[in-house]
């Protein structure tokens, strides 16, 4: 490693190296592309800015003048560009290097002077880079490497066309580095397109995910929410926290109710300004706000010190953002809490998540008014400030107060300035119970009978329920289970109403049509197998379709509305009657073309030419040619309109499962006169005669249509 960045990560107190560090600056990988991947935390930005120093300096320990830009390192985000521009100032400052940064949202003529003045290191983000180079401010032709820092994040932000236009823009001899969480098949598909023999690093399988950070999962009531949230806060009492929500009006509601409740807060989201963004980070970094409410625009790369509480106050979308957002807090060694806000409809979602990221997580309940003040004592008895010596004027002003007040006056009002600073804790309702499913009461003594229906016919028991309870005359609390079988069905009947069902049946047991039913001598033998266990296995070869298929036998009042619309047309029957072909008419016929007709054809066609009438008003239009007879159009009425068939509908084309009535039952019949929607003139009228409607309206006496 060059001495200058020895140094320096020596002055910052690094005394060890991490695992991805340690691997990129390897000595065989000098000369080398990567593609590394890393868990979140792990040190990637130190980790590319060693790698990179041996192919900017070489054998120096210092740059020279800054001309071209050496290295061209691309981020996501703004607040990621920014981070890596400090964190390779200081890593390569007694290098003497120039560091210049091109993001978006900030002045793009301040950053063009600053590339005309030269720089070794530019640092930004993929669309404003794209915009420099074009406009010619940003000369690559020098460069000797290119970093992507969080490709995988700049090819979900849909970056993927500017990366491509710079990598192909760059020299061909330089070394291409790739750092990526994930390595997804579109970073793969960049790596093979871009890279030259590009050598795998990974670190993530080395350790447990985020050992680091404590995971806990919050079951609240959704109205809770919020308040959990604020007590969380004032239970951990942490120098910096983040509370991370998936919109940017969640981020305005909690960062505004938490200013109300005397949390100095601030927001981070994509519709501030960059310089509203960059002032809400650096009031987190030097103690101003302790708590920032931010959407996943700051769920990546950002490294604020003394970070040690992440909330969820939405669950995010997938595990990769659950990994990035508590990746925020636990880095660089130091300890982390990530809780889950979890309303209790959304414990499943929960529990998938956690289980898909492979983490284990304390499921806890919220804090309590009496938890947190009862901690804020012990805070308080805990403070050094006890411990320091008074000065002159404090033991003059302590002697004072003693002569005054009693000393558990002054104990009292010292708890009540110490809470007058902090935020009153939220009442927190009871956690919301589990609900246990009833359980089903005892059915008591009961009768079996058996019906003569089955899967074979459709039964099912939606229909067979209202069926019984109609025809028998009993109670839906009257019947028991219901098991249907291949070819029959039980129903379990109270024995209280057996009595009752069997007088209602008589001696044939009809229930309904072709449905019969007899009560057993003893409950069926066997009712434990599933429904289909009773039907035939399938054939593994497949049937020939050009074989008929079986079809359920139809029923003794015609066939079953079940059917399909092929085996319905199969047994429509011919229609007695065909409607006569229409006759040709003149204009069917072929035309001719038309041609400039002379004297005599005029002459033969319409006679001698007469002289016009030149008075006032006089008709100045030609006489129509007289039409031959034969060529007479025939009237439409002239003859009796060919009777119009009877439309046939699909039997059975509403959705069954939508009705509780068995299939194939009889419907009401519309009354006559009317057609299917109920409106006279469609169809036969009240007389029984075709074309009793309106003349020239529909089933009158317009000739009939012509089938397409």
């Amino acid at each position: 490693m060059i001495s200058t960045l020895s140094e320096a990560l020596t002055e910052r107190g690094y005394d060890q190296l991490t695992d991805v560090q340690e691997a990129v600056t390897a000595p065989e990988l000098a000369d080398a592309d990567l593609l590394v991947s890393a868990q979140t935390g792990s040190g990637k930005t130190v980790g590319f800015g060693l790698a990179i120093g041996h192919t900017l300096l070489g054998d120096t320990l210092h740059f020279g003048p800054a001309e071209l830009p050496l290295a061209l390192v691309i981020a996501p985000t703004r607040e990621l560009a920014m981070q890596v521009q400090r964190e390779l100032s200081w890593l390569y400052a007694k290098a003497g290097a120039q560091v210049v940064s091109c993001i978006g949202g900030m002045d793009a003529r301040n950053e063009r002077r600053a590339l005309e003045r030269g720089a070794h290191i530019v640092v930004g983000t993929p669309g404003r880079l794209r915009d420099h180079i074009m406009r010619g401010a940003l000369d690559m032709t020098q460069l000797r490497a290119i970093v992507l820092d969080e490709a995988d994040e700049m090819l979900d932000m849909g970056f993927r066309e500017d990366l491509e236009f710079m990598l192909a823009e760059a020299p061909a001899s330089k070394r291409t580095l790739l750092f990526s969480a994930t390595v997804p098949p579109a970073i793969a598909e960049i790596a093979k397109k871009y890279q030259r023999d590009a050598v795998r690093v990974t670190t993530v399988s080395k350790g447990a995910q985020h050992a680091d950070i404590a995971y806990q999962a919050v079951k609240v009531a959704q109205a809770d929410a919020e308040h959990a949230i604020i007590n969380l806060l004032r239970l951990h009492d942490a120098p910096a926290s983040i509370v991370f929500a998936n919109t940017r009006a969640t981020v305005a509601r909690l960062a505004a109710r938490f200013a109300n409740r005397g949390l100095s807060v601030v927001s981070l989201s994509g519709e501030l300004s960059q310089d509203e963004r960059s002032n809400a980070l650096q009031s987190l970094r030097n103690g101003r706000a302790r708590v920032c409410v931010a959407t996943d625009v700051a769920a990546r790369g950002i490294d604020l010190p003394n970070l040690d509480l992440v909330i969820h106050a939405d669950l995010p979308m997938n595990t990769e953002a659950l990994l990035h957002r508590s990746g925020r807090t636990g880095r660089a060694g130091r300890k982390g809490v990530s809780v889950l806000i979890v309303p209790d409809r959304a414990a499943p979602k929960a529990n998938r998540l956690l289980k898909w990221a492979k983490i284990t997580a304390d499921w806890i309940h919220a804090p309590t008014p009496e938890e947190i003040l009862a901690l804020d004592e012990q805070r308080l008895r805990a403070d050094p400030v006890w411990q320091d010596a008074p000065s002159e004027d404090e033991a003059r002003f302590a002697t004072e107060l003693l002569s005054e007040l009693t000393p558990e006056a002054i104990a009292v009002a010292c708890l009540r300035l110490y809470r007058a600073g902090l935020s009153a804790p939220e009442d927190i309702g009871a956690p919301p119970a589990a609900k246990a499913r009833p359980e089903r009461a005892e059915f008591g003594p009961s009768a079996w009978f058996e019906l003569s229906i089955g899967q074979d016919k459709r039964a099912e028991a939606r229909w067979l329920l209202p069926l019984l309870c109609r025809a028998g005359g009993l109670d839906k609390g009257q019947i028991g289970r219901i098991k249907v079988q291949t070819s029959t069905t039980y129903v379990e009947i109270a024995e209280s109403a057996a009595a009752k069902l069997e007088a209602q049946l008589g001696p044939s047991g009809v229930l309904e049509e072709d449905v019969t039913a007899r009560r057993l001598d003893a409950p069926p033998e066997d009712l434990s197998a599933p429904r289909d266990s009773a039907r035939p296995p399938r054939d593994s070869a497949r049937p020939n379709r050009t074989e008929p298929r079986p079809r359920p036998a139809d029923g003794p009042t015609g066939p079953r509305k079940h059917d399909g619309p092929r085996k319905a047309a199969a047994k429509r029957p011919e229609p007695s009657h065909r409607p006569e072909p229409r006759a040709t008419k003149a204009a069917d016929a072929p035309r001719k073309p038309r041609q400039a007709p002379d004297d005599a054809r005029r002459t033969a066609a319409y006679g001698a030419a007469k002289p016009r009438d030149t008075k006032p008003g006089a008709s100045l239009t030609r006489p129509k040619p007289a039409r031959p007879d034969s060529a007479k159009r025939p009237s439409p009425r002239s003859e009796a309109p060919a009777p119009r068939e009877k439309p046939t509908f699909r039997a059975g084309a509403a959705d069954v499962s939508q009705r509780m009535e068995r299939p194939g039952a009889k419907r009401g019949k519309p009354p006559a006169g009317k057609g299917p929607g109920g409106k006279a003139g469609f169809g036969k009228a009240a007389t029984g005669k075709p074309g009793g409607g309106k003349p020239g309206g529909a089933g009158g006496n317009a000739p009939p249509r012509r089938k397409s």
